[in-house]
């Protein structure tokens, strides 16, 4: 099986999982890659045994992936295999019993609120085009929705009035998210701006008023990033974090950012309480007279 090709039984389940399960294309692909990645190692569903799998861990370890990584292809040929289980392709699952290194707790960075004012300030208002990076930085921040979805918004879904927006998130899943006073005001100029350049559809658009890609996106923040003299790897997802650790660190509720976020479980927002947390032991150091021995 060459790198691209699919086998019937991948086909199917590929389609099982945008259409069934409604994960996003983007999704459906990892998947497809990590799956295609075990069967071109095996040469096809039904040679998939206990030794093709030890021997295709080995490969994925002496090519140095990382343990989420493994975890992430063991976890979806598993899946894949369970499928073919219940469309009665195989007697068994290959995959059913195959102990899964301990994923990594990776915290995801963040900045820090001054480095977020000086990113969020970078971008020069009086041109269209930085008043647009502004609002894009200014939105991103205030809702902290991610970059897929923000491309996909238009300029007629943000509702003024009750000062929020509609965000179709993955699995199209539909969630509400408050937008801030100062993103929303920057929001009301540029478009202003965008309806006497452009007709109305997407909100963020690029020079010949189609609809901004993600890669564009964090193509501009890089620059910002520069002209704001941070020192740190910082990504459209970078603010996202930001904006969860600094709610939290003001005190808001975890239930509260997990529904904000748009997580599907408290576990994946439960990380950004290692942030905070980590923060107050640090200053828990600093402070206490007897934090410290000697």
């Amino acid at each position: 099986m060459s790198e691209r090709e699919n086998s019937p039984e991948l086909d199917s389940y590929l389609r099982h999982l945008l259409h069934e399960k409604n994960y996003s294309p983007k999704t459906a692909e990892s998947y497809g890659n990590d799956i295609r990645q075990f069967l071109k190692h095996a040469g096809s569903f039904e040679k998939a045994d206990e030794a093709s799998i030890r021997a295709f861990m080995e490969k994925l370890s002496r090519a140095k992936y990382n343990r989420n990584s493994v975890i992430r292809k063991i976890v979806a040929c598993r899946n894949f295999y369970r499928f073919l289980l219940r469309g009665k392709k195989i007697k068994s699952n290959p995959f059913e019993y195959v102990l899964t290194p301990k994923a990594e707790k990776r915290l995801p960075g963040f900045l820090t609120e001054d480095e977020t004012a000086a990113l969020l300030e970078s971008p020069d208002i009086k041109d269209f085009f930085g008043l647009r990076d502004r609002a894009i930085l200014e939105f991103i921040y205030s809702t902290g929705v991610r970059i897929d979805e923000l491309v996909k918004l238009n300029s007629g879904d943000i509702d003024y009035v009750n000062e929020e927006i509609k965000v179709l998130g993955k699995g199209s899943k539909e969630r509400i998210v408050p937008v801030g006073g100062i993103a929303l005001q920057i929001l009301k100029q540029y478009i202003r701006e965008l309806k006497a350049k452009f007709d109305a559809g997407p909100l963020f658009v690029n020079k010949n008023g189609t609809r901004l890609t993600a890669r564009s996106i964090e193509r501009m923040m890089k620059k910002y990033v520069l002209k704001a003299g941070i020192q740190k790897e910082v990504t459209p997802h970078t603010l996202r974090h930001s904006y969860a650790t600094h709610l939290l660190d003001r005190g808001a509720d975890l239930r509260s950012v997990q529904e904000l976020l748009g997580h599907s479980s408290l576990s994946t927002t439960q990380i950004y309480t290692h942030l905070t947390v980590a923060r107050l032991k640090k200053e828990y150091d600093k402070a206490h007279p007897r934090a410290k021995k000697g």
